[in-house]
């Protein structure tokens, strides 16, 4: 039977009204078992699919999901997610989705769960998680879970708290590759800088780390005799400050000519390395930013992985409308295609891949 089969036909078929087909196939109340079989055998006979579209237009119910991201400065990884979630709510208008923002400070766990406190109270049908670490993120995901509010997780992807989804890298896979990328203009290096971006000894995210791990990796497996010499650098400092730390990091390591990074910060090495003529010296890193790109263009930046954060942040979006929606199911577990900019390519690379 087609699929435009009217309600009044199912309710002549299964011998009941029309307002009790209505209330089953849009799961509502007030229908007894005896007219529910009835009219779920005929649904069966004819292969009903309901149009959730049509149905979600009609009920003409608001939608508000929250993103909680940390604070950033403008032209960074976070505003294109941003950019990226505001599109998906403009292209849902007609649904009224909204997203609104929540910011938190990196590494502030107080900051994370004054954020996360007040997003539970506006009771969302959605929420967006950058997570801080492990143990504070679960700590309010449970409630998620409690309230039945689905979340989806983004950035780092934490299996143990249930997200009804992820979008980000395989941070493991992505250090790798990185490794191998860097490693054919760096394989007769005896050493190379690795550098972390830090506060208080710790990497912004679970993602940076997992990076690292799976570039040591590829590392120790092929190139087990270059030495990798760390360099953690403070966030928040000025270009002075940096500049001494870098001054101090060269003068004392002459030997190192190729840098990364795990984060999207590369540019702070590349504008170094730009200001300071130290043409002998490349960095390679994370994200299309503007600041990465004007460095990869002027060639103190070698390669850049992107990670296409503006499709990330519009697909966790439309992920939550399909599920809250138009209650369909949608996949776990979605990894961004690791993708590698030289200075060749840069201008090809398109951010809004909806």
């Amino acid at each position: 039977m087609s699929q435009k089969v009217r309600i009044k036909d199912i309710a002549e078929k299964a011998g009941v009204s029309v307002g009790t087909v209505d209330r089953i196939i849009h799961n509502r109340p007030n229908v007894s078992a005896v007219a529910r079989a009835k009219v779920e055998k005929v649904l069966k006979e004819i292969n009903y699919q309901p149009n959730m579209y049509a149905s979600a237009l009609a009920y003409n119910k608001s939608y508000t999901f929250h993103l909680i991201i940390p604070k950033h400065e403008s032209e960074a990884y976070w505003q294109e997610i941003e950019e990226g979630a505001s599109k998906a709510c403009e292209f849902r208008r007609d649904f009224h989705v909204e997203v609104k923002f929540n910011y938190y400070m990196r590494f502030d766990e107080e900051s994370f769960s004054g954020v996360f406190e007040e997003v539970l109270e506006s009771e969302p049908n959605g929420v967006i998680v950058i997570p801080s670490d492990l143990e504070t993120t679960k700590k309010y995901t449970d409630q998620l879970h409690e309230r039945n509010i689905p979340f989806v997780l983004l950035d780092s992807f934490m299996p143990d708290l249930k997200p009804l989804s992820f979008y980000g890298q395989d941070s493991f896979r992505s250090g790798y590759f990185a490794a191998r990328m860097l490693m054919l203009i760096a394989k007769e290096e005896k050493s190379i800088m690795l550098m972390r971006l830090t506060k208080n000894g710790k990497v912004a995210s679970k993602q940076q780390e997992n990076r690292e791990v799976g570039f040591r990796h590829y590392m120790g497996e092929h190139f087990p005799s270059i030495k990798i010499k760390s360099l953690e650098l403070p966030m928040g400092k000025d270009k002075k400050e940096y500049d001494i730390i870098l001054d101090k990091y060269f003068n004392e390591n002459t030997d190192v000519h190729h840098c990364i990074t795990m984060c999207s910060k590369a540019h702070i090495v590349g504008e170094y390395l730009l200001r300071n003529n130290r043409r002998n010296v490349q960095i390679m890193g994370y994200d299309m930013v503007n600041k990465n790109a004007k460095c990869l263009k002027e060639g103190s930046i070698s390669f850049l992985i992107a990670q296409h954060a503006f499709q990330q942040g519009y697909s966790c979006i439309d992920t939550l409308f399909r599920a809250i929606v138009l209650k369909q199911s949608v996949e776990t577990v979605n990894y961004m295609p690791i993708e590698l900019l030289t200075k060749e390519n840069v201008d090809f690379y398109h951010r809004e891949m909806i």
